[in-house]
């Protein structure tokens, strides 16, 4: 899960980075490629580590049939890492992905400002296509971040393991809707189908 969300601020990142560059960007050199990758993995690492070396722990999650951090214990050092968790894993991702995504849209506009017809049509596409991701990922993934800080610091039994399974499976797919988006609404992808 961590993975996904960072993937998704990376990615949104480096579209915005390629979209406003004004050089033609150099598809032979995979290096920036890779680096963001080896980062992606190695910030989701660092993040999934420390519950096997006693920050936190790992545990059954819902109805026992995955697992993932232990929601359920009120203890501080847990809770301490429920909250790091949240800040750095879901709000800070998406804090990239909120300003990449409104750097690109920036750009779009001022293009589009200077042209009239098809320019204005792109814009309109982008700007969907920005919402429709933007919305996706927190359908995905706040309604797991919410259960997650209910379970941790709600009342006990608050969280039902049958309540936990839609925001769990909602989180999980959450890597399936942005090259979904990107393909029905990028017109050079879409005219090849």
């Amino acid at each position: 899960g961590i993975i996904s969300l960072i993937s998704l601020a990376v990615l949104s990142y480096e579209r915005c980075c390629t979209m406003t560059r004004t050089a033609e960007p150099d598809t032979t050199n995979y290096r920036k490629a890779w680096t963001a990758i080896i980062l992606s993995w190695t910030y989701s690492l660092l993040w999934t580590v420390p519950p096997l070396l006693g920050w936190s722990s790992y545990g059954p999650e819902g109805p026992g049939i995955t697992c993932s951090v232990n929601w359920h214990s009120k203890d501080a050092n847990n809770a301490s890492y429920i909250i790091c968790l949240f800040i750095f894993c879901l709000v800070i991702p998406f804090a990239i992905i909120v300003y990449s995504y409104g750097k690109l849209l920036c750009a779009v506009r001022q293009v589009s400002g200077r042209r009239r017809g098809p320019g204005r049509s792109r814009e309109q596409r982008v700007l969907l296509m920005v919402l429709l991701m933007v919305l996706c990922f927190l359908l995905c993934w706040l309604p797991y971040a919410a259960v997650a800080l209910l379970a941790t610091f709600g009342q006990p039994g608050l969280i039902t393991p049958a309540a936990s399974i839609i925001p769990a499976i909602l989180a999980k797919s959450s890597t399936v809707y942005n090259p979904i988006i990107y393909v029905f609404l990028n017109k050079q992808v879409s005219e090849m189908l």
